[in-house]
């Protein structure tokens, strides 16, 4: 009898080896079974390769480090390829740990038939050998095609040559496997533990009992309240100094965490107030879905969290990359008002031969020049209200120290076309930044009539928010009268006078346009090197400053990172987009076995529909009203930190931010009809 029943049967021996072979297939089937969660983490896979390949191409090639002026894009590169790793990492394991609790009751179902942790674990491997294998290739397949396309835009945008090859390195393709083959075991071992330390009756329930109500939610709110103003508070009320960055990151911190303790315990205090209504409460719209959220509120406020802080993120990101491109011209112009700055010693050169220089150039060249010159003795002081002494030596780079240039009348007159009369002890002042805003002004403790505070001056451009790099200017009578504030400034510094001191500080300044425009760059920029090569051999040259080719390294700098802001943009709203797909899809498999039952009471596809709307509508815009305020209250420190790269205008960082409000919203819709959709299908019974 044993004989004829094991006919047809392999012995014991042979079960575990076709146990193996199927095993492969068997994970195969896993990942096309449950392709609505696994497809879209193919595609963030592929995206993460194909980012971190262009990063690393770039990086590798041989052109960036020939380029003329290229440090800055390639720090900002590279600053950008380790940011992109920091933030790949936790979003992958994030994806994969999604599709872990997705398939527990599939693990579990694996383990009553009769699979082995270990085969199961080895099935996992597979899975993870294909991703890998799927999201590596096809991201640098990706990569190939569009690298090229993608080093012309940040050609494009620094102003570099365009005229390139560009040559693909292998290591960009080492460093890409190499990198995501640590993420994806990293995925590998977290699944590994998962199936290590799971029961199989635990893993049937598929993770649906409900969570346990957080203690102290009153204390929650207390303390989300505080930090988030206290996050709001350092944006609003920081300054332009050494600290900013510092107050930058606490801030981000501090609104972070204020974000989750809100969010944790205002949704639930909501969720329990529409509770207790019992006429709102106790209808089938709306009972599943104050009953469903609240059995998942930590999880559901986590995610919420998570929503809210990539939602500022990519509005945030966009704000900046706008405002920076759409302000760069007045940057160059503030920072650089000038081609070229030409300083000589005072009575140590010959004004003529200059002049005549200029004129010789502009007739080889063919560009007329524009100049003004004048001289100045300029000193560091210390500024307290309407008093000007010694710089504060106890912090050179605090807010309160100015370079204090002293004009003279006739200069200025020449200059602004006009023909101010000053009497004994009065001045003009201008501003650079702040308005002066006194009538008199103390001078090391010399009172100063101040007969007119001037508006604007070419030789230095205002902007009234300018607190870094602010200078005064204050015009005087005479030369005896300028020679008296600087014996006072040299009495009050303890430094010994004498003529050599005041030789040295008073300069004869030449600011010069050539007008050229766009398609003459290279002649103007051979008449800068030709006029610089003639300065500098002449009697009293001191400096010279090209501020073409300083607009350039600007240029840049801020193509870099607007190439830079482009791309977290994408990787910023790829991660925002795939955390509100997977919370719905997971909140759908939650919720399905409640709606089946409610369809089986009497509810119908109609019902089920508004259900479906009025709980995602319920959640769904709690954290887009966050993003906004986190913008809203990030625009203050934003406007602060571009004042470090001379951006004043805060018109225009307004209009930026309220339009990608406005793009940002609508995109935000779109993505809530189609994930209302999704979690429709699925709830509905028409996707798995």
């Amino acid at each position: 009898m044993n004989t004829i029943a094991n006919i047809g049967r392999p012995d014991k021996a042979e079960r575990p080896a076709k146990l193996w072979r199927i095993l492969p297939g068997l994970a195969w089937k896993g990942v096309m079974n449950n392709g609505t969660v696994y497809f879209p983490y193919f595609g963030a896979g592929i995206f993460s390769v194909f980012t971190y390949f262009i990063f690393s191409s770039i990086l590798h090639n041989d052109i960036i480090s020939i380029l003329p002026r290229s440090g800055y894009a390639w720090a900002m590169l590279e600053l950008g390829r380790w940011l992109l790793g920091v933030i790949l990492l936790p979003f992958l394991f994030y994806a994969n740990s999604f599709l872990m609790k997705r398939r527990k009751k599939e693990i579990g179902l694996y383990s009553i038939l009769g699979l082995e942790k270990k085969h199961i674990g080895f099935s996992f491997a597979m899975e993870s050998v294909l991703t890998y294998g799927v999201a590596l290739a096809a991201g640098m397949v990706s990569g190939i095609i569009l690298a090229k396309f993608l080093f012309l835009v940040l050609l494009r945008m620094t102003g570099l040559p365009v005229n390139l090859e560009f040559v693909f390195e292998p290591g960009a393709f080492r460093e890409t496997a190499v990198f995501f083959f640590w993420v994806y075991l990293v995925n590998l071992l977290y699944n590994l533990i998962q199936v290590g330390r799971a029961k199989p009756v635990e893993l049937l329930s598929g993770g649906k009992k409900g969570e346990k109500e957080p203690r102290f939610l009153a204390l929650y709110a207390a303390l989300g309240v505080v930090t988030l103003g206290k996050g709001y508070w350092i944006s609003i009320q920081s300054r332009l100094d050494s600290d900013i960055f510092l107050d930058f990151f606490f801030a981000v911190f501090l609104v972070i965490v204020g974000t989750y303790l809100i969010f944790t315990s205002g949704s639930i205090a909501l969720l329990k107030l529409l509770k207790k209504r019992k006429g709102f409460y106790y209808k089938a719209s709306n009972f599943i879905t104050v009953s469903g959220m609240l059995n998942r509120m930590k999880k559901n406020a986590a995610s919420l969290v998570n929503i809210c802080i990539f939602s500022t993120m990519v509005i945030i990101t966009l704000v900046c990359t706008s405002s920076l491109y759409l302000g760069l011209d007045g940057i160059l112009h503030f920072s650089h008002p000038y081609d070229m700055d030409v300083y000589f010693m005072e009575g140590s050169f010959s004004k003529e031969d200059v002049e005549e220089k200029l004129h010789s150039l502009e007739g080889e060249y063919g560009l007329p020049a524009q100049w003004e010159d004048y001289t100045r003795i300029a000193l560091d002081c210390g500024k307290t209200g309407n008093h000007f002494g010694m710089k504060f030596q106890e912090s050179p780079g605090r807010a309160d120290n100015y370079r204090v240039s002293i004009l003279l009348e006739e200069d200025y007159n020449q200059m602004a076309d006009t023909q101010a009369a000053l009497g004994e002890g009065e001045v003009l002042v201008y501003s650079q930044g702040a308005d002066f805003g006194y009538g008199e002004l103390f001078f090391m403790d010399r009172r100063l009539t101040v007969k007119e505070e001037l508006a604007d001056m070419d030789i230095l451009p205002k902007a009234g928010k300018n607190g870094l790099i602010a200078e005064y200017a204050l015009i005087v009578r005479d030369e005896e009268t300028r020679v008296g504030l600087v014996e006072r400034w040299l009495e009050e510094g303890k430094i010994e006078e004498n003529q050599g001191f005041l030789d040295d500080r008073r300069e004869h300044a030449y600011r010069l346009n050539v007008a050229g425009g766009a398609k003459d760059m290279g002649q103007t920029e051979a008449f800068v090197r030709a006029f610089r090569g003639w300065c500098q051999t002449q009697p009293g040259y001191v400096s010279f400053y090209d501020n073409i080719a300083s607009r350039k390294e600007y240029r840049e700098m801020m193509g870099g990172l607007l190439f830079l802001g482009l791309l977290f943009s994408l990787i910023f709203l790829m991660c925002l987009l795939l955390i509100m797909y997977y919370k719905q899809i997971s909140e759908g498999f939650d919720d399905k076995e409640g709606f089946t039952v409610m369809r089986k009471v009497g509810m119908d596809d109609g019902e089920i529909k508004r259900t479906v709307h009025k709980q995602i509508l319920l959640v769904f815009y709690l954290p887009l009203l966050g993003a906004v305020s986190h913008t809203f209250a990030g625009v203050f420190m934003i406007e602060k930190l571009f004042g470090a790269i001379c951006f004043y205008n805060t018109k225009l960082l307004v209009c930026c931010a309220l339009g990608m409000l406005l793009v940002f919203a609508a995109l935000y819709g779109v993505s809530y009809l189609y994930t209302a959709r999704t979690y429709y299908r699925i709830v509905s019974g028409d996707g798995r």
